[in-house]
């Protein structure tokens, strides 16, 4: 039965819908149909799934599977409880575990990454503090720097080292006693690039600055055990606080602040979002969180695949001819610019060719950026690689992208 609805309210979301589909922002979303691997089901179709955050190829590891299986049923299916009242032991061994990964003191985790970042940041500025973000941050750091409503909050252009000492100097005479901290993704989402980390921990340490890294896409990824960007940089212990998250390369989900013993004491007991959610991660996902840890720290081979599959990708997409941007990393997109075009692209790769990449627009990124962001892991076979850059030639001769 249809209830009653206000006009004003009606009419703002019947709006704002039809500006999103004209727009043909995630136009169509698609429903995986089982397990998350190289080869899915999604809306009933097997396809190649080129677009997806399991770098590692542990979303569906039988290992993982069977750990979630025996960890809910030794601790039950949840806490029930929030953790100013109660933990257990399973996620203090969790978080132990996620601090010798990041080469931390300790780790404090999240529901999510997002959450992460919002229940991270802005307990650690007050109104005398200043922060400096990267135009190109991630959603989760935008908002988590809104919450800090009292700070300065300054943006430099993208990986720009330059401005960010400017801002940086600007910053140091402005503020009289308060802190500042420049916060930036490792690696960033829609790009691939990587953030400048040896040239920022410099400038932070010359105008005393600390620095929060958002390890998202670095961890499992980076460095040559996959422990993330402080091991490609060799930047151990000069970065304060490293925000991860569980639902990328370590195959489950949830989110972590690692750092200091006392920063984790700290945010335990003045993170809103920690403090007052209900216990997480829930049994089977510390289970099987901590059998990824396992792996990963076993088989440092899977990071090996992984590079070798990206730098084979990359490698042949820019000899076919197609903008891959600033791309560094296993996030490659092909830039073409259109909505109407990168909208197509996907289309046609999953209709025609049985491969799934999702295409992006504006507002997710710039306008006239369009794309299709392709995601290697390191599971996907050199055939079927090879069939994508088939594919992909075929249909952007057919679209003039080449």
């Amino acid at each position: 039965m249809k209830g009653l609805t206000n006009p004003r309210y009606e009419q703002f979301i019947n709006e704002q819908v039809d500006e999103l589909k004209k727009s043909g922002f995630l136009s169509q979303i698609r429903v995986l149909e089982g397990p998350n691997s190289a080869v899915s089901v999604v809306d009933g179709k097997k396809v190649l799934n080129l677009c997806s955050n399991n770098y590692l190829g542990l979303a569906n590891h039988p290992e993982l599977v069977q750990a979630a299986k025996e960890a809910s049923e030794r601790y039950g299916a949840g806490i029930a409880v929030g953790r100013g009242v109660m933990t257990m032991s399973i996620i203090l061994e969790l978080e132990r575990r996620l601090a010798e990964f990041k080469g931390a003191e300790a780790a404090l985790t999240y529901p999510t990454g997002y959450v992460a970042n919002m229940g991270g940041i802005w307990p650690l500025m007050t109104e005398k503090d200043t922060i400096l973000s990267d135009e190109l941050n991630h959603a989760s750091i935008i908002d988590g720097c809104r919450l800090a409503r009292e700070t300065d909050r300054i943006v430099y252009r993208h990986n720009d080292m330059s401005d960010l000492e400017k801002k940086l100097k600007q910053s140091v005479e402005a503020r009289a006693k308060g802190k500042t901290m420049i916060i930036t993704d490792a690696v960033f989402s829609m790009d691939g690039d990587i953030c400048k980390l040896p040239e920022m921990v410099e400038l932070a340490e010359r105008y005393d600055a600390f620095i929060f890294l958002d390890e998202a896409h670095a961890s499992g990824v980076l460095g040559k055990t996959g422990r993330g960007t402080l091991e490609h940089f060799n930047a151990y212990g000069r970065v304060e606080v490293q925000m991860g998250t569980l639902s990328k390369a370590i195959g489950t989900v949830g989110g972590y602040i690692a750092g200091s013993e006392g920063l984790c004491y700290y945010l335990h007991r003045r993170s809103r979002p920690f403090y007052f959610s209900t216990g997480f991660p829930h049994p089977a996902v510390c289970g099987a969180t901590l059998k990824a840890l396992e792996i990963i720290k076993k088989e440092p081979e899977r990071v090996q695949r992984l590079w070798d599959n990206t730098r084979y990708f990359k490698r042949e997409l820019e000899s076919l001819g197609f903008n891959t941007g600033i791309s560094q990393t296993p996030i490659t997109p092909i830039i073409v610019g259109e909505p109407e075009r990168a909208q197509q692209l996907s289309r046609l790769l999953y209709e025609e060719e049985g491969i799934f990449v999702q295409a992006f627009s504006y507002p997710v990124v710039p306008k006239g950026t369009d794309r299709i962001r392709t995601i290697v892991n390191g599971h996907h076979s050199r055939e079927q690689l090879d069939h994508t850059l088939a594919a992909l030639e075929r249909i952007g001769k057919c679209l003039h992208i080449l």
